[in-house]
């Protein structure tokens, strides 16, 4: 898996939850990735989105087959909408991220 514009996706969630009350995300904890990745595009636009997916667009198509067909036996994200496959990486990208933090909070506790 392609690990294209990590850090930012990571500081891009490191901001929003830095905007959340702690007890929001104690009551909440097993669905920020869900509202961090999933309740707003991270890309808004063709042009936008297919400057940022810039020479990466076949690995980060890749990453997202081998996710949906890992999770859903099946390739759902239309190609052809750059918007869509950034916003879709960036959703699976997330899920580490995410993962990650939890695993922090749990250590700390």
């Amino acid at each position: 898996m392609t690990q294209y514009k990590y850090n930012e996706i990571k500081s891009h969630f490191e901001d929003w939850i830095e905007d959340q009350d702690k007890q929001w995300i104690t009551d909440n904890i097993d669905d920020l990735h869900h509202h961090c990745f999933n309740s707003d595009y991270y890309i808004i636009g063709t042009y936008e989105a297919k400057k940022w997916l810039s020479d990466e667009v076949f690995n980060i198509i890749d990453t997202i087959k081998q996710y949906e067909n890992d999770n859903f036996g099946e390739v759902n994200t239309d190609f052809s909408d750059p918007e869509k496959v950034v916003n879709m990486y960036v959703y699976i990208i997330g899920e580490q991220i995410v993962s990650d933090y939890r695993n922090q909070l749990e250590e700390v506790a």
